[in-house]
């Protein structure tokens, strides 16, 4: 299972993304309604006596006592949500996807999941449908029950995930496990945000001019379409959508393998839900306790690592666009790229390779690991020696999930809306902005000096329709069933760090480690496949300090 992540910025997110949230909650007045309980009448009967007899004693005044709060039931075992978790999916063939013309539909089954648009007003009668996929356990005799699987992003589709990559499970995950794909709130089949048409995010994501009105353009289109939506498409109102999942699948415990952004989204169920969880994978690791810029800037910083990894490897082979020098590979190319702000290149079909198009395409050969930056250094030597962007520009469209047609896939906004929905709406300013701006020129002196702010917002939540009550924070669980964190040493995208964090975070956990490049690990390594699959089929946790090899170059 090797799924191209969307992008991943902070706790996941270019991701594929990052992630990471909810502090210790946000308060919302408690403190005043406890003060209100003070007593008043007291000193009035103390000040009385006084005044009758001095000598007299002034009796202690009797506090009111502060009722005990009751606790809202949460989850099953809110009555307003039993109707929702009570639902039984109905399960029909799914609807023929014209980009699978190769592979067999007939196995994969899909249904529409009902869950409430608001969870704080379950009654309100507003509902959202969650489209879900499944492919059949092959063995149904062996069966343990449902794996939920989530590509990443976020925004990624879960339901093209096992739609298009159903043979990616063939093998000990489906010989024991339905395996079941959603689309997260926002994205795919799942009241997907869609704020720009196709011809002007063809120049939204091209344009080397992004200040603050780049983003605004975006905020302002989604505001006008979607509204009150984008106030309920942050991950924490989809992880309640994962646990009705749960139940109308009929599985007591989550069985869950996520990737890079989907990582923070199994560990928020982790926190919401401790008592549900059951054998957790978290591949490609999203730190919660990281806020979004910090979060970029070391992701940057991966990239930073990355490029000046592939650069050397290039400089080290017989032709190399880069030279032969493997101390000044990577600068000669950022300055070229950094250059197409003055000289774009244009495309043999009317389209332009601008910097900021070029960037995008680099960093998505960069998601991989070195097996592909061979083709990665000849398709920009199609570009720095013969002017031709053609191919860097298909990497770009691969990176922002645009067909041959010009058509976007809705992950795009999505990607946008579910971050500023989960707290990155918490934007630097003053000091602290000038002292992240130095910080990131520190870790990623050439991937970031084309455009800073753009690095830096990324996405740029600045001017979102609403404030989000989300915050970065370190994520407790108190899961009985121990959680799996996967961490590659060289994955730029969800640096090692996080995983490390992620694994301390979670407390009952062990981190498995891939050594090498690209992002996430069970795709790049057959060590990391067979421990998930002994932990997923099994239940045996991987020793601690398992460290795999990536496999010899495909």
């Amino acid at each position: 299972m090797h799924s191209t992540i969307t992008r991943l910025s902070r706790r996941a997110l270019p991701a594929v993304a990052a992630a990471a949230l909810l502090a210790a909650c946000t308060s919302t007045g408690g403190s005043t309604g406890a003060a209100s309980t003070a007593p008043t009448a007291a000193p009035t009967t103390a000040s009385a006596a006084t005044s009758a007899d001095p000598a007299a004693p002034v009796p202690a005044p009797t506090a009111t006592p502060t009722p005990t709060p009751t606790v809202k039931p949460t989850g099953q075992a809110d009555p307003a949500l039993q109707a929702f978790y009570g639902q039984k999916l109905a399960w029909a063939a799914c609807k023929d996807d014209p980009a699978t013309t190769k592979t067999d539909e007939s196995a994969v089954q899909c249904a529409t999941l009902k869950v409430p648009l608001d969870y704080a007003d379950p009654s309100s009668g507003e509902t959202l449908d969650v489209g879900v996929a499944r492919i059949t356990s092959s063995r149904p005799g062996e069966r343990t029950g449902s794996l939920l699987v989530n590509p990443g992003g976020p925004g990624g589709s879960g339901v093209d995930m096992v739609q298009r990559g159903q043979k990616d499970y063939d093998g000990p995950l489906r010989d024991h496990y339905d395996i079941v794909g959603f689309d997260p709130r926002g994205s795919g089949l799942s009241a997907p945000v869609n704020c720009l048409d196709d011809r002007t995010r063809d120049g939204w994501i091209t344009t080397d001019v992004l200040g603050p009105e780049h983003g605004k353009l975006l905020a302002d289109a989604c505001r006008a379409k979607y509204g009150k939506l984008l106030e309920h498409i942050g991950t924490r109102d989809t992880v309640r959508d994962v646990d009705v999942l749960r139940a109308a699948l009929g599985d007591q415990k989550l069985a869950y393998f996520g990737l890079s952004y989907g990582t923070y989204l199994g560990s928020v169920y982790a926190e919401e839900f401790p008592d549900r969880v059951g054998r957790l994978v978290l591949d490609g690791a999203v730190d919660p306790a990281k806020p979004i810029a910090q979060n970029n800037i070391e992701q940057y910083g991966g990239f930073e690592r990355s490029l000046q990894a592939f650069a050397a490897h290039c400089a080290k082979q017989a032709q190399c666009p880069l030279g032969k020098d493997p101390a000044k590979a990577a600068g000669k190319l950022a300055d070229f790229l950094d250059g197409l702000k003055q000289k774009p290149l244009t495309t043999k079909d009317g389209r332009t390779l601008t910097s900021a198009a070029a960037w995008t395409g680099v960093i998505e050969g960069l998601y991989g690991d070195e097996s592909g930056w061979d083709a990665l250094a000849n398709n920009i030597g199609w570009a720095m020696a013969r002017g031709k962007g053609e191919n860097l520009l298909a990497y770009t469209d691969s990176y922002n999930k645009r067909d041959k047609n010009g058509h976007y896939s809705v992950s795009a906004d999505a990607y946008t809306a579910i971050y500023c929905a989960d707290g990155a709406t918490d934007v630097l300013t003053g000091e602290a902005l000038d002292a992240a701006y130095a910080e990131m020129a520190a870790k990623a002196p050439l991937i970031s000096r084309h455009e800073p702010g753009a690095a830096l917002f990324d996405p740029d939540c600045r001017s979102w329709p609403f404030r989000s009550p989300e915050k970065a924070h370190p994520i407790v669980s108190k899961a009985a069933t121990p959680i799996v964190v996967v961490g590659s040493t060289g994955d730029a995208a969800t640096p090692y760090a996080n995983a490390e964090k992620l694994a301390a975070q979670l407390g009952n956990a062990v981190l498995l480690t891939r050594e090498g490049e690209g992002h996430t690990g069970y795709g790049h390594s057959a060590c990391i496949r067979d421990a998930v699959h002994s932990y997923l089929v099994d239940g045996t946790v991987p020793a601690a300090g398992t460290r795999c090899a990536t496999d010899p170059a495909r």
